[in-house]
């Protein structure tokens, strides 16, 4: 777009805002200029028109009564080149976007016990989608809410469960970019006989020779025994309260047992209750005691 300032002295009927026919082949247009404002300018038509123009896109000196010509031409290249930036965009997106989308979550059984399941997943992958939520399903229905800090949870441990009863899990989550549900994987929970699921972390014991004794039961028995407190122990085993791995069994609600109570399992070859070997016995008025230590009445 261009604009030429026309003297005001000119004669002729340019000066009062017509268009010559070589104006409008050209697509040049006369007008007088009207009021001048900082920012926006009235022009004036021949057939007394107005529009209102850019004051900065007029030439110097400009001022009312000024004629000015304004060209408009169409600029076909600078169409054909903002075109192609727009289609290289939309394949942009097409590539980043609608080509990678997330990945379906593959699910396993991690652990089993006779009474729970521990699952386990690979980290997601999840490309450009962001996630919304991630649902754990047990026999088609979905377990308590929906997983806290699902982009860095991997496993997942259900309780409660029946002792030798088949059950079905996946999981789902929610992205952005639409749901997605994992395989299906079954499992089934122990028999009372089956120790294998037996995952034994140690406390304090009285002394070293006492705890390998019991690392040499937990093989037997054919369980496994780890350092520290982790999401598949079951049960902690020590002579003393205290303790790092005592500490935190007490905020994951493991039972906490006396070395006797593997002993009973080694003997009777199978699973034995907790309860009667726990280190800190619950009383019936709510007050836990140590066994050796009498109860504040």
């Amino acid at each position: 777009m261009t604009a030429a300032n026309h003297n005001n002295n000119h004669s002729g009927s340019n000066a009062h805002g017509s268009t010559s026919s070589g104006s409008k082949q050209g697509s040049s247009i006369c007008f007088t200029v009207g009021k001048v404002d900082a920012g926006m300018t009235t022009l004036l038509t021949e057939d007394h028109h107005l529009i209102e123009f850019p004051s900065l896109l007029l030439p110097k000196g400009v001022s009312a009564g000024s004629v000015v010509n304004i060209s408009v031409n169409r600029n076909l290249e600078e169409e054909q080149n903002r075109r192609d930036e727009f289609w290289a965009l939309q394949d942009e997106i097409l590539d980043q976007f609608g080509k990678n989308p997330p990945k379906t979550p593959t699910l396993r059984v991690k652990s089993l016990t006779q009474s729970t399941c521990t699952l386990e997943w690979d980290q997601l992958v999840l490309n450009q989608a962001s996630l919304r939520s991630l649902d754990v399903y047990k026999n088609g229905v979905k377990q308590g809410h929906s997983i806290a800090s699902p982009y860095h949870t991997y496993q997942y441990k259900l309780s409660g469960l029946e002792i030798d009863h088949m059950f079905s899990f996946y999981i789902e989550i929610k992205t952005s970019a639409g749901t997605l549900r994992s395989n299906e994987v079954k499992a089934r929970t122990h028999t009372l006989d089956n120790l294998t699921g037996t995952n034994i972390c140690f406390g304090v014991f009285e002394s070293d020779a006492a705890l390998e004794e019991c690392k040499k039961l937990v093989v037997e028995i054919g369980g496994t025994w780890t350092e520290e407190v982790g999401i598949e122990t079951t049960h902690l085993l020590c002579h003393v309260q205290g303790g790092y791995n005592y500490e935190a069994a007490l905020q994951q609600s493991i039972p906490i047992v006396k070395p006797e109570w593997l002993k009973a399992c080694v003997e009777h070859k199978k699973l034995q209750a907790a309860l009667p070997y726990y280190l800190v016995q619950p009383s019936s008025n709510g007050i836990s005691s140590h066994p050796d230590t009498p109860a504040q009445e």
